[in-house]
């Protein structure tokens, strides 16, 4: 447990303290200055004979008041309680191709490695969305269900690899029905940003996939990763990631992996969507943050999580005493002595 939420204060307070008593010490020293200039000391003690003097218990007081005031700014916290909140948030999944195209390295160290690198860039920049993610080859499967838990979604994202589904192939389709199952009990317009080089071996099913956003009020923001050149696509590699050999189709020929841009045009466009070439991952997460503004938002509760118990409140109160302490301390010129008590004394 930590017993300061924001411990710097307490660091604060030293050079504050320490400045405030050079200003105290510095001003003592001017003031004699100025008494030895305009009285004299004889003559200052004669005037001032009769009033209090300034005693340090009141500099003591002004000090732990500004001690205090700096614990309250700290934040002692001790015990713990259940904390709920709601928030409002706009919904969206993200779609990952994991088939074993994603291993082609047209893209340094491959296309999977610069479609995690982004997603952790967008994870993070999305504050405010709900998230998803699917992981699809020919089907598609929830990775992470709907959440705002940043931390689960990383552990996901970082877990996705090519070939990591029990079936080969690739399917466009899969992805967005799946993703409509997940987003049909929030309201509003919803994204499915489908990340993918765009090979897709059932286009006979796109228009369906289509109809499914439309209807669901998906808009889908695709993302082409790849070259349209292409590249070969390593089937086995060694220890030192050294290629021995690539992928073959059923003929034995050798497989060359492109980017279908066109593919992925057509179903973004149909959609209301956007399609990103992908370039940097930084530039792809900035562009896919614009693409899905203005996303209707619901009110979803939170999950509830224990936190400490802030405590400022008492050191805010000891703050108090110890300046009404300061301010109410006794001032001004002494008592009058009693004259009869003191004739009684002599006698």
């Amino acid at each position: 447990m930590e017993l300061f939420a924001k411990p710097i204060f307490l660091l604060y307070f030293l050079p504050t303290a320490l400045l405030l008593a050079a200003a105290a010490w510095l001003g003592m020293k001017l003031k004699a200055r100025l008494v030895r200039a305009l009285f004299g000391p004889e003559a200052y003690t004669k005037l001032t004979a009769g009033l209090r003097p300034v005693t340090r218990w009141r500099g003591a007081l002004f000090f732990l008041t500004l001690l205090f005031l700096f614990l309250a700014l700290a934040g002692p916290q001790w015990g713990t309680e259940v904390v709920e909140a709601q928030g409002a948030f706009a919904q969206t999944v993200i779609a990952v191709d994991v088939s074993a195209s994603m291993r082609a390295q047209d893209l340094k160290p491959d296309r999977l490695d610069n479609a995690k690198s982004m997603l952790r860039m967008l994870v993070s920049n999305l504050k405010d969305e709900r998230i998803g993610i699917i992981a699809f080859t020919s089907q598609a499967y929830v990775q992470c269900p709907i959440t705002t838990d940043e931390d689960a979604l990383d552990y996901f994202i970082n877990s996705l690899k090519p070939d990591m589904l029990p079936v080969p192939g690739t399917s466009l389709a899969a992805p967005v029905a799946l993703a409509a199952r997940m987003l049909a009990k929030y309201p509003g317009q919803k994204a499915l940003i489908l990340l993918t080089d765009g090979e897709d071996h059932t286009p006979e099913e796109l228009q369906s996939a289509q109809d499914t956003a439309l209807k669901n009020q998906i808009r889908i923001i695709a993302i082409g990763i790849g070259t349209k050149e292409g590249t070969l696509i390593p089937a086995k590699t060694d220890a030192s990631g050294r290629i021995l050999e690539y992928k073959k189709d059923k003929d034995g020929k050798t497989v060359v992996s492109k980017l279908d841009e066109k593919t992925l045009l057509e179903l973004a466009q149909a959609t209301g969507g956007a399609y990103i070439a992908y370039t940097t991952p930084a530039q792809v997460a900035a562009q896919v943050e614009s693409a899905v503004k203005g996303l209707d938002r619901s009110l979803s509760r939170m999950a509830a999580r224990a936190a400490y118990k802030n405590r400022y409140g008492f050191a805010v109160l000891l703050a108090l005493m110890g300046l009404s302490g300061y301010l109410l301390w006794p001032r001004g010129r002494k008592p009058a002595p009693n004259t009869q008590e003191n004739d009684l004394q002599k006698r």
